[in-house]
């Protein structure tokens, strides 16, 4: 059986690989689309989704796709399933330092922590501060309460925040994907972790942008395609929202020349947030071995996607 994995990984990953395994190590991103040809399992990551996606197409024989990366939006989820590819990702390996900086970004927002520093740079010293909020006794709607949600959930709480996770299933302690739009008036912060899906796509538009309180933040750590970006700039410039923290946009890197950069109170983090730590790629590669045993042997394996739900 051929495996295709990173050269990056190797001093982690080989000394655990079983015995066997016919190992091909790629260094560069065409090597890793010419080798998955005949590769039955692949660690095809590359940091330009354009490119990764080129990788796993070129898989055509892949039984098995790993990857450290949660979302799958880059791929042609379709042609996966119709060449029966399982695939697991990397939900989890970063879950912590994201859901650190959503609560950050409430923290900035609330203290408008972006203006205190631009007061810095100027050498100014301001006589009031430019942010009053206190997350204290606020109210915070998290939709998308995986595993990445519930930690900001739980992060939240320990500032005295009362949270609403927003699950698929309405599991108990939650409500379900049909129920949160009614409620949306409620939410002092409205957190944002979902995949990218068809049906997440622009979930935060036009209507539920006037349906939110005017005081309220949106904090957006799941993906730049979950809010309508041009009703987001309107009801910012024209304040029908407080602002929007956002870690994801879309296009990604976000062109100079784009209005969102200059919309009042929208606040960047050039999607920075699960890359603020050192442990992803440790937590990766563990993952991978752990899977890959449980592959060979026939196990069920960690993280595995429903390709069918696009997560």
């Amino acid at each position: 059986m051929k495996a295709v994995l990173p050269a990056l990984a190797r001093p982690l990953v080989e000394p655990q690989l079983p015995a066997g395994l016919d190992v091909h190590w790629f260094t560069s991103a065409e090597e890793a689309e010419a080798m998955a040809a005949e590769a039955d399992i692949g660690w095809l990551d590359h940091n330009a989704p354009a490119q990764w996606a080129r990788n796993v197409a070129a898989a055509r024989k892949l039984k098995w796709l790993s990857t450290i990366y949660a979302g799958l939006d880059a791929l042609d989820t379709d042609a996966l399933r119709a060449r029966g590819t399982r695939v697991t990702n990397g939900s989890g390996v970063n879950a912590h330092t994201v859901a650190e900086y959503a609560v950050m970004g409430a923290l900035v927002a609330a203290k408008r922590y972006d203006q205190v520093l631009r007061a810095a740079d100027a050498r100014e010293w301001p006589m009031d501060a430019p942010g009053k909020l206190e997350l204290f006794e606020t109210s915070a709607l998290i939709i998308g309460y995986g595993t990445i949600g519930r930690l900001i959930g739980e992060r939240l709480a320990g500032f005295g925040v009362a949270v609403t996770g927003v699950t698929r299933s309405g599991a108990e302690g939650t409500i379900g994907p049909d129920a949160w739009r009614a409620r949306l008036g409620e939410f002092d912060w409205v957190f944002l972790a979902a995949p990218a899906t068809d049906q997440s796509k622009a979930m935060i538009g036009e209507a539920e942008l006037q349906a939110m309180k005017p005081s309220a933040w949106i904090i957006n750590v799941g993906r730049g395609e979950l809010i309508d970006q041009d009703a987001l700039m309107l009801a910012c410039a024209r304040r029908r929202i407080a602002g929007a923290f956002l870690d994801t946009v879309t296009p990604e890197p976000l062109p100079p020349e784009h209005p969102l950069w200059t919309t009042p109170n929208i606040i960047h983090s050039m999607h920075l947030s699960g890359r603020s730590q050192t442990r992803m790629f440790l937590r990766g590669a563990a993952l991978f071995v752990e899977n890959l045993h449980a592959f060979l042997e026939g196990r069920p394996l960690k993280n595995e996607v429903d390709l069918a739900a696009g997560y």
